[in-house]
C-alpha cells in the first residue's frame, strides 16, 4: 500500500485492524490476486518468502496486531540463508458457502539452522491455496465467466505469520477478533506445548 507521496505504507493507521476470516483471504484476496483483477489485494505486499526471516518481516508485511500478511510465489521449498519452514503433516479445506471448497490451508514452524537438524523456533505461518476455481468464480465474480487460467507466470499463496509465546495454560485458544480457532489452529497449538513440554524435561 502506498501513500500519494510513494512511501510504503505497511501498518494500519491506529484504530485499524485487518482480521479477515480464511474464507475472506481466500475470496476476497487470493483469488482477485491471482487472476489479475481488481481488488484490494494491493493491500497486501508481494515478498519473496526465500529472503526474509520472519523476525525480518516488521516493515515490509502488512502487519495488524502480531501477524503479518504478504503474497508470495508458490515454491517446492521454504528454505532461508539461516533457516527454513516446515510443513505440519495435516492441512485444512477453506469453504464458501454454495462454492464447496474453495481453497486449502498448510501450516509451517520456522526452524533455524539446516535442514533436518534445526531448532525449532515459535514463528508459525498459515499458507493459503487456491482450488476449485469454477463454482467459486461463478458465484463471487460473474463477470469473470468463462475465466478459469490462473496466471501461468505468479502463481500466488498468501502468507499470514506470527510468534506464538507462553504454554497452552496462558494462551487463549481464539482469534484477535475473539472468534474460536479452527480446529487445525488447536491441534497444532497443543502439539507445538506437548513438543516445549518435550524439551524442557530433557533438561531437567
Amino acid at each position: 500500500m502506498e501513500m500519494e507521496d510513494g512511501r510504503s505504507v505497511n501498518h494500519l493507521p491506529p484504530g485499524f485492524r485487518f482480521c479477515p476470516t480464511d474464507e475472506e483471504l481466500v475470496l476476497h484476496f487470493l483469488y482477485p490476486k491471482s487472476l489479475r483483477l481488481p481488488c484490494y489485494s494491493n493491500i497486501i505486499p508481494e515478498l519473496d518468502l526465500h529472503r526474509l526471516h520472519p523476525w525480518e518481516l516488521d516493515g515490509k508485511a502488512l502487519m495488524s496486531g502480531k501477524r503479518y500478511f504478504f503474497f508470495s510465489q508458490k515454491m517446492e521449498n521454504r528454505v532461508l540463508e539461516n533457516g527454513y519452514w516446515k510443513q505440519l503433516d495435516m492441512e485444512e479445506p477453506i469453504f464458501s458457502g454454495g462454492s464447496g471448497k474453495v481453497g486449502v490451508k498448510k501450516l509451517f514452524e520456522f526452524y533455524i539452522g539446516g535442514a533436518p537438524f534445526g531448532m525449532k523456533t515459535n514463528w508459525v505461518m498459515q499458507e493459503y491455496h487456491l482450488c476449485n476455481w469454477g463454482s467459486a468464480l461463478s458465484l463471487h465474480y460473474p463477470k469473470t465467466k468463462g475465466i478459469r487460467k490462473l496466471d501461468s507466470n505468479y502463481k500466488w499463496v498468501l502468507c499470514k505469520v506470527e510468534e506464538h509465546k507462553g504454554n497452552a495454560q496462558s494462551f487463549n485458544y481464539s482469534d484477535e477478533d475473539g472468534s474460536e480457532l479452527s480446529c487445525l489452529d488447536e491441534m497444532f497449538l497443543s502439539l507445538d506445548d506437548d513438543l516445549d513440554d518435550i524439551s524442557s524435561s530433557h533438561f531437567l
